[in-house]
């Protein structure tokens, strides 16, 4: 197995966003399922995950409800808000804008 690959700055609340598009999820959850997704290669540590989702949570794009994980842990859960459409339009015209820009890059060498 390759060693993991850190993120790009700015796309960490974007993979946040698309994880819990379906259900909500709590702050492990979210990160085993952005691991288990990328087959590995995105592994997320707690340092960056907590403030994003705190940030998130503070600009109105999730919300936040204690409940019980699935071993009967009190965890906070996150769903999106409605509020979110914009936010991720807008954050996933510019992930595409700046990974086709990676792209031309690597090709020219």
């Amino acid at each position: 197995m390759s060693k993991p690959t850190d993120l790009v700055q700015g796309t960490l609340d974007l993979l946040i966003l698309k994880t819990i598009i379906l259900e909500p999820a709590h702050g492990w959850a979210i990160a085993h399922r952005i691991r288990q997704i990328s087959k590995e290669v995105l592994q997320v540590n707690q340092g960056a995950l907590y403030p994003a989702l705190h940030r998130l949570e503070q600009q109105g794009w999730i919300a936040a409800e204690w409940g019980e994980s699935e071993n009967n842990r009190k965890a906070k859960f996150y769903s999106l808000t409605k509020r979110r459409p914009q936010y991720m339009q807008r954050e996933e015209a510019n992930w595409e804008r700046l990974s086709a820009a990676i792209g031309l890059v690597l090709k020219t060498s």
